[in-house]
This record gives C-alpha cells, sequence and structure tokens, in this order.
C-alpha cells in the first residue's frame, strides 16, 4: 500500500513542530500582548509558536512532495538521558550555580551520544561552561550565581 506521505521524516517533525508551536500560542493566548515596542508576557511565546507553528507546516507540506528515507529507530535510552541532563542542569542551577550546572549538562548530555570520548567531552564541557559564565553573567548581567550556595559556604 502506497502512502501519501513521501517523506515522513519531514511530515512528523513538522507536526511535532506544530503541536509545541500552537501549544505554546494557546497556553499564552490570555496574557497580555503588548506591541512589538513594548512587548507583554505573551509576546515573545505567542510570536515564536507561530513561527515554530510556521516552520512545522512548511515541513508537513514538503514532506507530501519530496522523497526521503523512513523514520528510524526510536532511540529512547539517548532521550531520556538527554532528558535527565536537562533535569539536572535545573536541579543544580540554584544550589551550585551555572558553572557546575553548565558543566554537568554538558557532560551527561554528551554521554548520550554513541561517539562519546570522555578527554574531548570535558574539554568541551570547560570551554562552552566558560563561554556561558561570561555571556550571561558578564556581558548579560542575568543575575544567576557562577558558584551557588552548595559550593561557597553561602
Amino acid at each position: 500500500m502506497t502512502s501519501i506521505v513521501r517523506h515522513p521524516k519531514n511530515f512528523w517533525i513538522g507536526i511535532i513542530f506544530m503541536f509545541f508551536g500552537l501549544t505554546a500560542v494557546y497556553l499564552g493566548w490570555e496574557l497580555e500582548m503588548g506591541t512589538a515596542g513594548r512587548m507583554g508576557p505573551a509576546y515573545f511565546p505567542v510570536v515564536l509558536g507561530w513561527l515554530l507553528a510556521l516552520v512545522g507546516l512548511v515541513g508537513v507540506i514538503r514532506s507530501f512532495i519530496g522523497h526521503g528515507e523512513a523514520v528510524g529507530k526510536f532511540h529512547v535510552k539517548d532521550i531520556a538521558i538527554i532528558l535527565g541532563a536537562v533535569l539536572l542542569f535545573g536541579f543544580l542551577m540554584r544550589g551550585a550555580g551555572l558553572a557546575v550546572a553548565a558543566f554537568v549538562l554538558i557532560l551527561v548530555a554528551s554521554w548520550a551520544s554513541p561517539k562519546f570520548k570522555l578527554a574531548p567531552t570535558l574539554l568541551l564541557a570547560a570551554g562552552l561552561t566558560v563561554f556561558a559564565v561570561v555571556l550571561f553573567v558578564k556581558l548579560l548581567g542575568l543575575p544567576m550565581p557562577i558558584v551557588g550556595p552548595w559550593l561557597s559556604g553561602g
């Protein structure tokens, strides 16, 4: 039996993008929008949601036009590792600070790759941690601790 969908990856990615985009629009709908010059709390999530839904719609339309390979194996273990890394980042951020949380996030999330090697991953984690601290704390001035109270004794 022939399917009307010629590129299943584009189709399912498009559906996922549309789902999350329209969910953001729905959740932000009752908040104040504001204007582009004076944005309200709903402006960014709603505009981003519409853009994400539009990208998803383009993906779904493209899935009917071009040919592509079928959806491969669903890697549940890798998804769980990456989700765990993000949750661990959220847990560590407040208590251990940005430096530790970012380092652990990169280290644990990298473990999901079949090409994982400890030495390059440690270098990558160190470099990206320094980058995150410089960008978010020093340049943007976001109020987040570089080293949290768990490690500074406070």
